[in-house]
This record gives C-alpha cells, sequence and structure tokens, in this order.
C-alpha cells in the first residue's frame, strides 16, 4: 500500500471514528455543527496561516490552480448548457447548480487532504482564495438580480465585503502576507497558533463522519443533483488530470495533487447560499451529501493509482 493511501486510510478511519460515536450516541447530530464551526471558525484557519505563511510562494501557486481553473470552466459550461438550454432552469436554480457541480470543500476536507494525504496544507490556499474571492462573489451578484431567488437585494458593499469576513479567507490572506515579506514570527506567537492548527484535521473528519449519520434521509435523486455530482466527483478530475497530465506535462505527486483537490466533494457552503437565497435547496443538499458519500473512494483510487 502506498503512503498516499495510507494516508487516506488514516483519514477514513477518523471520518468512521466520527461516524460511530453519533451511532453510539456519544455525539448527537447537533453537535456536528459545534464541530463544524470549531473548524471553520478556528482551527482550520490556524492551519491555513500557519502553513501558507511558512510556504514558498511559488509553491502556494502552483498548477493546482491552473488545473482547478480548467476544471471549473469545463464542469460549469456543460452543467449550463444541460440545465439552461435543454432544461430550461431558471437564472437561480442554474447558478445552484453551478456552484453544486464545481464548488469545492477546500476547508472542512480540502485541508486535511492536502495536509496530510499530499503533505502540504498550502496546496488548499489559492482554491480557497478564488472561491471565496472569486466565485462566491460572482455567485451572489446573480442570485441577488433574480428575484426569485433572493428576498431582497444586497448592498454592493456587503457583497464585495462578505469574502473578507470569512475565516479562510482572512487567515490565507494573513498568511501570504507574512510569506510575502519574509516576515520569521516569534515562538511564542506561533506555537499556541500551531497547537490550535494540529486540531483541525481531527475534528474537521469527526464532524464530517457525524453528518454522514443522516445522509440517507436527505438524499434525493432527481437529475439535477444526479449531474452535478457526476460532474464534480467525476469529470471535475478527469479535467483536472488531462490538464495536468498532457498539457503541464505533471506526474506523480505533482500530478496527484491537483486531481485530488478536483476530485473533492461539493462544498457545504453551497446548501448555505441555496437556503439564503430560497433557490434550489434540494438541489444544493442532496449534491452536498451524494458527492461526499462518493468523493472518499474515487479520492482513494486515484490514490492508488497515481501514486
Amino acid at each position: 500500500m502506498s503512503a498516499v493511501v495510507a494516508a487516506f486510510v488514516a483519514l477514513v478511519s477518523v471520518a468512521v471514528l466520527g461516524y460511530l460515536v453519533g451511532l453510539a450516541g456519544v455525539l448527537r447530530a447537533e453537535d456536528e455543527l459545534v464541530l463544524s464551526r470549531l473548524a471553520f471558525y478556528v482551527a482550520t484557519p490556524a492551519l491555513l496561516f500557519t502553513t501558507v505563511a511558512r510556504a514558498d510562494l511559488h509553491a502556494i501557486f502552483s498548477p493546482v490552480l491552473l488545473t482547478n481553473l480548467a476544471g471549473l470552466f469545463v464542469v460549469q459550461v456543460l452543467y449550463l448548457g444541460v440545465a439552461v438550454l435543454i432544461w430550461r432552469r431558471n437564472r437561480a436554480q442554474a447558478t445552484i447548480g453551478v456552484l453544486a457541480a464545481s464548488y469545492v470543500n477546500a476547508g472542512n476536507l480540502g485541508v486535511p487532504v492536502a495536509a496530510y494525504v499530499l503533505g502540504d496544507g498550502a496546496l488548499v490556499a489559492p482554491i480557497v482564495l478564488f472561491q471565496l474571492l472569486v466565485m462566491a462573489p460572482v455567485a451572489f451578484a446573480v442570485l441577488d438580480g433574480d428575484r426569485r431567488g433572493a428576498g431582497r437585494r444586497v448592498p454592493v458593499r456587503v457583497l464585495l465585503t462578505r469574502p473578507l469576513r470569512n475565516p479562510l479567507t482572512v487567515a490565507s490572506l494573513l498568511g501570504l502576507l507574512v510569506a510575502a515579506a519574509g516576515i520569521s514570527l516569534p515562538s511564542l506567537l506561533m506555537r499556541p497558533i500551531d497547537l490550535v492548527a494540529a486540531a483541525a484535521v481531527p475534528v474537521a473528519l469527526v464532524a464530517y463522519g457525524l453528518s454522514l449519520g443522516g445522509a440517507k434521509d436527505s438524499i434525493s435523486l432527481d437529475r439535477d443533483a444526479v449531474l452535478a455530482v457526476l460532474l464534480k466527483t467525476l469529470v471535475q478530475p478527469l479535467v483536472a488530470y488531462s490538464v495536468g497530465r498532457w498539457l503541464l506535462d505533471l506526474e506523480g505527486p505533482a500530478l496527484l495533487a491537483p486531481v485530488l483537490l478536483a476530485a473533492l466533494p461539493t462544498a457545504q457552503n453551497v446548501y448555505v447560499y441555496a437556503v439564503q437565497y430560497r433557490a434550489a435547496r434540494r438541489l444544493a443538499r442532496s449534491a452536498v451529501l451524494l458527492s461526499t458519500l462518493l468523493s472518499i473512494p474515487v479520492m482513494i483510487a486515484l490514490s492508488g493509482l497515481l501514486a
């Protein structure tokens, strides 16, 4: 068994632990929200800051971003082509569908995969920044302009500053600032941040396992969700592989990183956005849960093939 597959086994084991403690009643379903908030607002920002602050900027802006953008473009065009031109979905439904097919879980699952499997948590930083600084604001602008998808229009100032209120964005940008300036922060400051950062992977994975406990009752196999999940879990990593292997001439670990990160499931944020704008909530919920269930076996299979 390769080291990469062994690392995935460790990740899956912790997620299974989360599922089992939920099944046994040690942790309740509502505890998943507490753990997710702890990971999202405290531990994962600490991990992103420490890894990005210590990283080589050339390594951060690696082929991962280029392959991710290529995958985004292809799956979004395919989804829009089917949903708008064939199924005649309205603008709000199509926007949520596009996010479901392409917006990866770079925080709760991407950071553990990058840090533990790929050995460099900074690899996920450009994806986090692009999604929060570009994809999300564009989606909000479209949804805000559709009265059927939004209860009220959101001021432009709020729309533009919303990503900067996200802790992952702030942590990544602060880390980039420290790395670009070449600042070496004192150990007295970094040690407590490192201590908190060490909790990011296990806490996020236990929360991930807990979330699977109620997945079966919330899944709908309608055609919109199936299309989004197929594009997310299969087409997006295939595009990342094709671009990385045949255009960028990547091999081995250099190719594995962009492919694995492209195979991440749909982010839970997509469901949050759907609820906020009262648009395609069923599609968003089903895509998040289905892609979450499918992504781990897909990524393990990819690891075995490419490692």
